[in-house]
């Protein structure tokens, strides 16, 4: 049975969908300017000025960070042909010698078994967080 590249694909976009997972891949440092900002409103202006400090840096980590965090499935299918195919090699690992026919019956599958559900999420999420350097979080 041939393992469909693109069914392994959209298997992590709906694993991560489910979950709801986000990414970014750079600027989790300008985020960090609301902690700075606040610090240095504070060396200056005490209580208030941390107060002051905080909002700004807070406002100004969003603006610098907009747009950046994006969806996992989105991601996963912005990969390159080669980051897929090395992607899809590691999940193959997981999934072992299980056969499906679609997408459907290979999505039942894992979602029925909690435990490969987990493997399987594990393995990108690390192929994602090491290859990548992007940082996870899940949306709540």
């Amino acid at each position: 049975m041939c393992h469909r590249l693109d069914d392994v694909m959209k298997l992590c976009c709906a694993l991560s969908a489910n979950q709801q997972i986000q990414t970014t891949v750079k600027g989790s440092g300008k985020g960090a300017a609301a902690g700075g900002l606040a610090f240095a409103g504070g060396l200056v202006g005490g209580p208030l000025g941390i107060t002051v400090g905080g909002a700004v840096g807070g406002f100004l980590g969003c603006w610098l960070t907009s747009g950046q965090f994006k969806p996992l499935p989105q991601i996963i299918m912005a990969l390159s042909p080669q980051q897929q195919q090395k992607l899809h090699g590691r999940l193959l690992a997981v999934l072992g010698d299980i056969q499906w026919t679609d997408l459907a019956q290979l999505t039942a599958l894992v979602m029925g078994n909690a435990t490969l559900k987990q493997q399987l999420t594990a393995t990108h999420l690390g192929y994602i967080s090491k290859e990548l350097q992007a940082q996870v979080h899940y949306v709540d």
